[in-house]
């Protein structure tokens, strides 16, 4: 199966990567159907920066942000490119679903009962504490047990309870050290063994210009890790995950074309 690509569209002022750029409706709006023409087949639409620090939205200024946007981009997106609505507020995750989004990314963990009543798919992601506190000391004994034993016994939790369809996600990044990242990473093909489709989302993230720096030893700003986001993709959709999300739409799909041809060529050997 192909690693479907999630592309980024945060209508916030403050997220780690792009912050204020996609703010204005119309130029949100823009940047999606770009994406869209680029290749993503879904379209991840946020209104809450979940950066590490980060400060919670209220409410109605999240609806405010993305609910314009949602319409708009169900009403001119062509046949076949889903939207997805990244929140953690059961009113705009309903809200949103009836604007025209078909999919709920929910960092924490919590949405499914919507996702059930909706009939729609929902994102099971793995987060320590929240964005205020996770990245306070992050310890585990077994990252990668803890971890996809946590997603293992969520997803179950939501099929049972209606939910259609359950991607985990073990959230890289979310309450993680560069290192418990990296062993998360390695250890995908046992999360895609569980036989739930496995969502990874790396890009621009911080351990990336750590692992990857800069030649003086700098880490590089989140625009310049694209190298090392397109190596995490691909190792991701290498490994069998369903889906990555990404900020840069047009290079991922190229990079993941040559690797699903790989595959297929390995598969067919």
């Amino acid at each position: 199966m192909a690693c479907t690509v999630m592309g980024i569209l945060n209508v916030t002022p403050d997220s780690f990567s792009d912050g204020g750029r996609f703010l204005d409706p119309e130029r949100a709006v823009a940047r999606g159907l770009e994406m869209a023409a680029e290749g993503a087949q879904v379209i991840d639409v946020g209104g809450e920066s979940t950066r590490p620090g980060a400060e919670p939205v209220p409410e109605a200024e999240e609806r405010r942000r993305v609910l314009p946007v949602l319409r708009a981009l169900r009403a001119e997106l062509p046949a076949g490119v889903r939207l997805s609505i990244d929140t953690v507020k059961p009113k705009v995750a309903e809200e949103a679903l009836a604007a025209g989004a078909s999919l709920l990314n929910d960092i924490s963990g919590r949405l499914w009962p919507l996702a059930a009543e909706a009939q729609v798919p929902w994102v099971a992601m793995h987060m320590r504490g929240t964005p205020q506190t996770m990245q306070i000391d992050p310890v585990y004994e077994d990252v990668c047990r803890e971890v996809f034993g946590f997603l293992a016994r969520l997803a179950e939790e939501a099929l049972a309870g209606g939910v259609p369809e359950v991607y985990v996600d073990p959230g890289i990044g979310f309450g993680k050290t560069t290192a418990h990242n990296l062993e998360l990473l390695r250890g995908l093909p046992g999360l895609v063994a569980q036989g739930r489709p496995v969502l990874v989302g790396t890009s621009r993230k911080r351990f990336l210009g750590v692992v990857a720096p800069e030649p003086d030893g700098s880490a590089p700003p989140p625009p310049a890790r694209l190298a090392a986001s397109l190596a995490t993709a691909t190792w991701a959709a290498a490994c069998g995950c369903a889906m990555v999300r990404v900020h840069d739409v047009a290079p991922t799909v190229q990079a993941l074309a040559v690797v699903g041809s790989l595959r297929e060529e390995v598969g067919a050997a």
